[in-house]
């Protein structure tokens, strides 16, 4: 056998030159974990620069720039946390990319709260400390500075344990407590307080309802059907009229809210005519799309593939213009308290404030934003596109759907119930469908499947299609969001007061 032949050139240039380059690998490993919090760091340096050039000759500009820090930083973790609930299910169904979903949903939100958001949408923090009991001016800059404080650091924990919550109920829990240790318990209005903790359980069940409903749906009518591209053809025109009409009432009554005050009577309205628009035009574009397409469930995940992006995008849109004010909102208060005004909901929002809003969400979404997009879209059930487009339409429904009952309702915790909605129906769909069982026997010609009950308990729980740990911690962080929020919030205004009060 022939010998190997020799290298002429050396392995490496010398041994000490190897030992540098593996030095600098390590190195790189350790700079590219801090490259985040670095990015972040200077954005809230940026924010307080951009903010020192607009009061730069005011007196009270050194707390103008640390509350637009502070905004900065809650926005930030608005982006990493809220938003994540609006692409993740389309990350998880594979319908796009992470690159592509981050992309997108900074975009829109971006559009969102620059083009929808120029007005403080203060109705919440309105609503819990401002009534009867008017708290003066100095107080309210401290006591909107500790809930800033308090949510945004709040919201950071949450995060970091993969628990998407919302972000409405956190900034809540700050002004409550807040509130409470600036002025006692009556400064507090507790019926509004009761109708925001009611949504806690009405947001996730009636998402999830709704969800399934969706998915029971498709899977009757198209999925487990013979013929499934015809039956793609028959029903996906209604379905996207019901998603453009769902979409439509939800960005012109709830998204819209800060450029025209649309009726819900009307958004309905405008909303139907763009819904039957839809259904019409819809239908030559999905024979195209169903051309030529295999008569299987992968066909049918392509044609559900452009309408989840198109929700997605929606959905970012319409949060953008919505929650940019929970970290805006106590902003704008602490910059016209200081002036020695009250903010009241029509209260119009400087530019600058809501460039740190929009910018710091975007921010935060693109930075710490795919963990959470990956415990929604993959770690708590499987989704594919159809599964995902029925939780982005059950979210609009579910929202829509509230505000005509006049329920407090949280989008986020409607998105995740609905993810939560869609594996429980499978579980229960996979088990007690007549129509699935006959349509696998067509397909195996098996007749006959065992039926004895599963006394393994080990494989019935690897069998489940929604992840139990997941559903336990995401509870837990519902239920003492307010409560958390409030105790910290109480304790930063209590530090505050004391030293510049």
């Amino acid at each position: 056998m022939a010998k190997p032949r020799m290298r002429l050139e050396k392995q490496t240039l010398d041994k000490d030159l190897d030992k540098f380059s593996l030095a600098e690998e390590a190195s790189q490993q350790v700079m590219r974990g801090l490259a985040a919090p670095g990015l972040a760091f200077l954005f809230l340096l940026l924010s307080m620069a951009f903010a020192a050039s607009f009061v730069t000759n005011s007196a009270t500009a050194p707390i103008i720039i640390a509350a637009a820090a502070i905004a900065g930083y809650m926005a930030m973790n608005i982006g990493a946390n809220d938003v994540t609930n609006n692409v993740g299910a389309a990350v998880g169904a594979k319908a796009m990319s992470m690159a592509t979903a981050l992309t997108i949903a900074a975009v829109f939100e971006i559009a969102g709260a620059m083009l929808a958001g120029r007005q403080v949408t203060l109705t919440v923090e309105a609503g819990i400390i401002y009534g009867e009991h008017i708290l003066g001016p100095e107080t309210i800059v401290w006591v909107m500075m500790a809930a800033l404080a308090s949510s945004a650091v709040w919201i950071n924990i949450a995060t970091y344990s993969g628990a998407p919550v919302s972000t409405t109920h956190s900034i809540i829990g700050g002004i409550v407590g807040a509130g409470i240790a600036a002025a006692g318990v009556s400064s507090v209005q507790w019926w509004p307080l009761a109708g925001i903790t009611a949504s806690w359980s009405i947001s996730p069940i009636l998402g999830g309802v709704i969800a399934a409903a969706f998915l029971a749906f498709l899977k009757e009518f198209i999925i487990y059907r013979e013929d499934k591209i015809a039956s793609a053809r028959r029903w996906m025109p209604v379905l996207l009229g019901v998603t453009a009409g769902s979409f439509t009432t939800y960005l012109a009554v709830i998204a819209l809210v800060q450029v025209a005050a649309i009726s819900l009577a009307s958004g309905f309205g405008l909303g139907i005519v763009v819904g039957i628009a839809t259904y019409f035009l819809s239908k030559p574009w999905i024979r195209r799309q169903s051309e030529g397409l295999d008569n299987r469930n992968q066909s049918l995940r392509k044609l559900f593939r452009a309408p989840l992006i198109l929700s997605a995008a929606l959905l970012s849109f319409a949060h953008g213009a919505n929650d940019v004010s929970n970290a805006i909102g106590p902003l704008a208060a602490i910059v016209s308290a200081l002036d020695g005004v009250i903010t009241t909901q029509t209260s119009p929002t400087p530019l600058w404030e809501l460039a740190i809003g929009a910018i710091g969400i975007s921010i935060g979404l693109l930075l710490y934003g795919p963990r959470l997009i990956r415990v929604v879209g993959q770690e708590i059930t499987r989704l594919n596109p159809m599964r995902a487009f029925c939780v982005a339409l059950a979210t609009a429904v579910t929202v829509l759907l509230a505000s005509a009952l006049g329920l407090p309702i949280s989008s986020t915790h409607t998105a995740v119930g609905a993810v939560f909605g869609v594996g429980f129906f499978r579980e229960w769909y996979t088990r007690h469908s007549k129509r699935r069982l006959e349509y696998v026997r067509q397909k195996t010609g098996q007749a006959d499947f065992m039926e004895q009950t599963e006394t393994n308990f080990a494989e019935v729980r690897r069998r489940r299609l929604v992840r139990r740990s997941h559903f336990l911690t995401i509870i837990a962080a519902w239920v003492i969001t307010v409560p958390a929020s409030a105790a910290l919030s109480a304790a930063v205004y209590l530090f505050l007061s004391a030293i510049f009060m």
